[in-house]
């Protein structure tokens, strides 16, 4: 028996993936959450099963998925946790391993896919995708800028203290919103500092800054 807990805000997707999963008699839904924080409650509560998988969205009111994830595959090593979503950007794939999700897969995928996704990681513990972010993550994965490597090496890296506060926030998956409005500035302000942090770290996007933020140690 496999014991899964649905992580959702919208009832109309939970309403449809419970009729799907009643077809499945070796799936037993443990409870559902609508929000990062409701699992967390709902999971140290003794009125229910703990899942062994667990589907995740990631775009949620009061704790999105990516930061319920960081903060429960803490709270329960045994647990796995599969992103279901309509997101395939690289930053959202990049951020959710990094946080310890243990499988990627988009929410237009048939029932059958999502299903032997979660038979894939509780029986073989695997890391299921879908396969356009296989692809993507390969992508990433192989992604290398030796010269930038090398750079980065070789040089000092001096950021500002407002610029490593930046960077610190983008590592831990907040949006320019989310930043702006932790360290009290605008969105276009958060912005222009984000090409200066790049040309430091001789980088072009958020997933090679965070990069090399891993390599060099900080924040970890």
């Amino acid at each position: 028996m496999i014991y899964l807990s649905i992580v959702e805000d919208k009832q109309y997707l939970i309403n449809s993936l419970k009729s799907c999963l009643s077809y499945y008699p070796d799936i037993s839904l443990t409870f559902c959450a609508r929000n990062g924080i409701d699992f967390l409650e709902k999971a140290k509560s003794e009125n229910h099963e703990l899942p062994d998988i667990v589907l995740v969205d990631i775009d949620m009111p009061e704790m999105n998925g990516i930061e319920m994830v960081r903060v429960a595959s803490e709270l329960y090593p045994s647990m796995r946790f599969l992103m279901y979503t309509v997101f395939d950007d690289e930053d959202k794939i990049f951020e959710a391993i990094k946080a310890g999700a243990s499988g990627y897969i988009l929410k237009e995928e048939k029932i059958e896919k999502v299903i032997e996704c979660i038979k894939e990681l509780k029986e073989f513990d695997g890391a299921p995708m879908s396969p356009r972010i296989a692809r993507k993550t390969l992508q990433l994965l192989s992604r290398s800028n030796p010269e930038m490597d090398k750079n980065n090496d070789e040089t000092e890296i001096i950021l500002s203290e407002r610029e490593m506060e930046i960077l610190k926030m983008m590592v831990d998956g907040m949006d320019y919103k989310e930043i702006a409005d932790k360290i009290y500035l605008s969105p276009h302000t958060v912005r222009t500092h984000i090409p200066n942090i790049y040309k430091k770290l001789h980088v072009n996007n958020k997933t090679q800054a965070i990069k090399v933020a891993m390599k060099k140690g900080w924040f970890f």
